[in-house]
């Protein structure tokens, strides 16, 4: 293995040679960086931190400063520096910050304390890239994201992840400059959020007797319990958490399909009466949420408590592979079509999203789904999240709507990553590391004012084959990585660049004991030792 990554080491430099010699190992890269004559930044002397900004926002930003500053001055020295911390209102972006490196003096301004905060975290990425001499070559950076959304999410109902880990995963997501995590609470596997008003949602909901082995469903199955949930104290940690890292955290609960676990729970939510249980399998089902006032009470219900947890501006609500077989079957919804004059079971979809958007929207919050809540026609003040390509995101960003573009063929990191027999089992497909960072988040069809509605991009984590948190890593990175530069860097530098900066943060990743994949190193020793 050491010296598999020896060679591909060797391999990359090649690969790479026509990148600067001087290549900054900024992760993502800055949208203007300029090596200046001021000298170097000596790390090894007596630093100042000077600042008079009162936001108690910044406060755990500069004592994280400070105790980074400390672990790089080893020796003592007379001689002494300064890091001078300002608040900048000229600076347009809120997220936007500049950094000025010279001999004696580091400047880094902010628009408010998240710019302060991202300032930081790439003054801390260049003090690691040169401690060993600990010389830093005096620099100016410009800096400010090319989306003002910059997601990933993570299911937590196929498969659980303890909150432990999806607090280490806010950690690197700072670092790489995200500042949404979406969490996809609920799903026909498990229910996987404390409402304290439903209590089975978690004590049956939360548990399914089994789990599929394999990728069908003749290859039999665990028949062993599996599930878990957070509580409510356990989230709003994690979102006070999060938030000191200027990352807000995502809720969503499936509706009105992918239902199952709810529904096991509470089989009154169903349109028909059959067997109830958590599924053990992945697909789509039939069994949905009906539209009846007592469904949407006990979605009123739950929407309450999850907006109590969740001060996100928006509240997923789904909405995608909603089967409308067991509408067609209810006399139930059949009559409710006829009442309200709804033409068809789209619209009846939209029926049922647009008194949820409704709901949401009188208590301050915005809805967000995947693309699926355009059929039938989009409520009024919809987000949406484009997947299935990017026709849906393009219809709604014209028709003035909020765009999130995670469409498949990119932004899917329960694909496989590499072409080996040995690699694990994914969802399918395949999305190496380099198709991931040429994604353009822009796509082409839109004028100029359309083009405005495209607000960001969002990688997903499905886990129904992601079984443990080392797996879970493995998918992510360094994938994610790359994800991030797409969404922050305006002018990307080039695959080659982001190669060569990446290589050495893999030893950051190892230091944090983070389970990466070598899917890189593995492609170009094949194409040597073919």
């Amino acid at each position: 293995m050491k010296i598999k990554c020896i060679l591909a080491c060797l391999i990359i430099s090649l690969l790479v040679q026509n990148v600067s010699a001087q290549v900054f190992n900024i992760l993502p890269y800055p949208n203007k960086l300029e090596t200046t004559t001021k000298g170097q930044f000596d790390l090894n002397t007596t630093i100042e931190i000077a600042s008079a900004i009162t936001d108690p926002m910044v406060t755990p930003t500069i004592q994280v400063l400070k105790e980074n500053l400390n672990q790089y001055r080893k020796t003592s020295s007379n001689r002494k520096t300064k890091f001078e911390i300002y608040l900048d209102n000229s600076i347009t972006n809120k997220e936007g910050y500049t950094l000025s490196i010279a001999s004696n003096k580091i400047i880094l301004k902010g628009n408010n304390a998240i710019g302060i905060f991202y300032g930081v975290q790439t003054f801390l990425q260049l003090a690691e890239q040169f401690k060993k001499t600990k010389l830093i070559p005096a620099v100016f950076i410009e800096d400010a994201p090319a989306l003002s959304y910059r997601g990933l999410m993570l299911d937590v109902s196929r498969h659980f992840f303890p909150i432990d880990f999806v607090k280490k995963l806010v950690d690197i997501m700072a670092m790489q400059k995200m500042n949404n995590l979406h969490m996809h609470l609920t799903d026909d596997q498990g229910w996987r959020i404390e409402i304290k008003k439903y209590p089975k949602l978690t004590e049956v909901g939360g548990y399914r007797n089994g789990t599929i082995i394999g990728k069908f469903p003749g290859d039999g199955n665990t028949n062993q319990r599996y599930g878990g949930f957070y509580t409510q104290a356990e989230l709003k940690d994690l979102v006070r958490y999060a938030a000191t890292k200027f990352i807000n955290i995502v809720p969503e609960i499936e509706m009105p399909g992918h239902a199952s676990a709810a529904i096991a729970a509470y089989p009154a939510l169903s349109t028909f009466e059959s067997e109830k249980k958590v599924q053990e399998t992945w697909g789509v089902f039939e069994d949905v949420f009906s539209p009846t006032e007592y469904t949407f009470n006990f979605l009123q219900d739950v929407l309450d408590e999850v907006m109590a947890i969740f001060p996100s501006p928006v509240i997923h609500i789904g909405g995608d592979e909603c089967p409308k077989e067991a509408w067609k079957r209810s006399a139930f919804c059949q009559l409710l079509m006829k009442e309200k004059g709804i033409k068809d079971e789209h619209a009846l979809q939209s029926y049922f999203i647009q008194r949820i958007e409704k709901y949401i929207n009188s208590k301050g919050r915005q809805i967000i789904g995947w693309d699926e809540i355009l059929e039938g026609g989009l409520a009024p003040n919809a987000k949406v999240m484009s997947w299935r390509g990017e026709a849906g995101g393009i219809e709604a960003a014209k028709q003035h709507h909020d765009v999130i573009m995670t469409p498949i063929d990119y932004c899917y990191f329960n694909f496989y990553q590499s072409t080996n027999p040995k690699d694990s089992i994914a969802w399918g497909g395949f999305l190496p590391l380099s198709k991931v960072y040429n994604y353009n988040p822009m796509p082409k069809g839109l004028n100029e004012l359309d083009a405005t509605y495209i607000k960001g991009i969002q990688a997903n984590l499905w886990t129904e084959y992601v079984t443990n948190v080392k797996l879970a890593e493995y998918m992510l990175f360094p994938r994610s990585i790359a994800f991030a530069e797409v969404a922050w860097t305006k002018q990307k530098p080039g695959f080659d660049h982001f190669v060569k900066r990446l290589v050495p943060y893999l030893s950051q990743l190892k230091a944090n004991d983070i389970h990466y994949s070598t899917q890189l190193f593995d492609i170009w020793m094949a194409l040597i030792l073919h």
